[in-house]
C-alpha cells in the first residue's frame, strides 16, 4: 500500500467514526418501552474496530514519515514546513484583507482611515509564500504516491 492510500484509508476511517459516533448518540436514549434504532453494543464494537484500525495506519504513516527522506530532508520535516507556511499564509492573506479595507468619507470631518502597512509588498510576499507552499505541496503528494507505507 502506497503512503497516499494509507492517507485516504485514514480519512474515511475518521469519517467512518465520526459517523458511528454520532449514530450511538441517536441511539443513547429510548423512550421507556422502546427500543433504539440501532444496537449501541454493536455500535460500539464497531468503533473500537475502527479506532483500533486507525491507530494501526497513524502509527504505519508516521514510521513511513519519519523514515521517508526526500532531497535529503525527512518528509516529517517537509510536513512541518507545510505547516508553518500555511499558518504564516493565513496571517499574510488576512493583513492584505485587513489593510485594503479603507473606509469612504462622506463629509471633510470625518476620520481618514489608511492602511499602516504596504499592501501591494504584502501582497508580493503572499504571492511568493503561496507560490512555495503550492511547489512543497506537490512535491509531498508526489512523495505519498511514490513511497510503500511500512
Amino acid at each position: 500500500m502506497k503512503l497516499a492510500e494509507a492517507l485516504q484509508a485514514r480519512a474515511d476511517n475518521a469519517r467512518r467514526i465520526d459517523t458511528l459516533k454520532s449514530r450511538l448518540t441517536n441511539n443513547a436514549l429510548v423512550q421507556e418501552g422502546e427500543k433504539p434504532a440501532e444496537n449501541p453494543g454493536d455500535l460500539l464494537r464497531e468503533l473500537d474496530t475502527c479506532v483500533g484500525e486507525l491507530e494501526t495506519l497513524l502509527t504505519r504513516i508516521n514510521l513511513t514519515n519519519c523514515n521517508t527522506v526526500v532531497d535529503g530532508t525527512p518528509l516529517t520535516a517537509l510536513l512541518a514546513r507545510r505547516d508553518a507556511l500555511k499558518t504564516k499564509l493565513d496571517a499574510y492573506r488576512t493583513l492584505v484583507h485587513e489593510s485594503s479595507q479603507t473606509a469612504r468619507r462622506a463629509a471633510r470631518s470625518e476620520i481618514r482611515i489608511l492602511s499602516a502597512v504596504n499592501v501591494a509588498e504584502v501582497q508580493k510576499t503572499v504571492d511568493a509564500l503561496s507560490k512555495e507552499l503550492r511547489l512543497l505541496d506537490n512535491r509531498i503528494q508526489e512523495t505519498n504516491w511514490t513511497t510503500e507505507l511500512l
